[in-house]
């Protein structure tokens, strides 16, 4: 948190600095300096959420605990916002405290206070979350391409930008070549960037789910994952046999599996009933699937 003799220094409330300052959204405009650098008690609904955030999933839990602590002993770490028109903000960084701060029924939050435009704020927000050390490697790989697409970096420039190499950059990005049911995988923590790896150059969608399946049933390792693929490439083991389903089933049975994250296995009979399953990992993946099926 910024020094108290700082903060005194400004001398100013947020009000004055508003009705100073109202059309200030960009640390190019005029008098940026004046809100640059504050750290203010802000109201919760003047904040709204950042549409740029790259992560995606809050661990209710996880949240659970936050607010707690958050009731106990306050926002330690102040969030950070930017200014928009008039009087509203827009986050930055912190989502987890600001959520948490509303799951309490706190009215306000620390909040230090930036200038960017749209432009700005995206790249700003983007960087700043890959930093992070939590972050999944999708929620990295979205992340760049977001920031190639929007911004119009090249990946030499990016690699620049996040202060990494240029083909750590590329790994990343290729992970998004990977079928969603196992970029689901991988964000849920039941294979690594490594066995993801493994996969990207197994281009037959069925082939890369059958692969993944075995992996978690056999609980393989990224060196035996790579001997796996190689094997299946140069043919000296036998392709997954692809079971035979009626229609109705087959075209629904990859929206049914996106949805749950695994690839669920439907036996059908001839007499037209069947039988889904759903696999479950651990008692947090049955948990969240569970949750899935309320």
């Amino acid at each position: 948190m910024a020094k108290a003799t700082k903060k005194q220094a400004l001398g100013r409330g947020l009000s004055a600095l508003l009705k100073e300052s109202p059309n200030i959204n960009s640390v190019t405009d005029k008098n940026a300096e004046k809100l640059v650098g504050n750290i203010v008690e802000l109201e919760l609904d003047l904040i709204d959420v950042n549409p740029y955030q790259p992560r995606t999933y809050f661990d209710e839990e996880a949240l659970r605990e936050l607010a707690s602590s958050i009731k106990e002993l306050g926002v330690i770490q102040p969030i950070t916002v930017r200014k928009l028109e008039g009087n509203k903000f827009q986050l930055v960084s912190g989502e987890r405290r600001f959520r948490a701060s509303k799951l309490i029924g706190n009215k306000t939050a620390p909040a230090y206070i930036r200038i960017a435009n749209d432009q700005e704020m995206l790249e700003m927000a983007l960087v700043e979350n890959i930093q992070r050390k939590n972050l999944d490697p999708i929620e990295v790989a979205l992340s760049y391409q977001r920031l190639i697409d929007e911004i119009q970096l090249t990946q030499e420039e990016l690699s620049t930008r996040v202060g990494k190499k240029r083909s750590t950059v590329t790994n990343y990005l290729r992970l998004l070549k990977l079928d969603p049911i196992l970029q689901t995988g991988m964000r849920d923590g039941f294979i690594s960037m490594g066995h993801g790896r493994a996969m990207i150059n197994v281009e037959n969608t069925e082939d890369q789910l059958a692969i993944y399946e075995k992996i978690l049933r056999e609980k393989l390792s990224v060196r035996q994952t790579e001997d796996l693929v190689k094997s299946l490439k140069s043919g000296t083991i036998a392709k997954p046999k692809k079971k035979a389903v009626p229609s109705f089933v087959k075209n629904s049975v990859k929206e049914i599996s996106e949805y749950f994250g695994h690839k669920v296995n439907i036996n059908v009979s001839s007499n037209g009933k069947g039988k889904i399953s759903i696999p479950f990992h651990s008692e947090e993946d049955f948990n969240r699937i569970k949750n899935l099926l309320k």
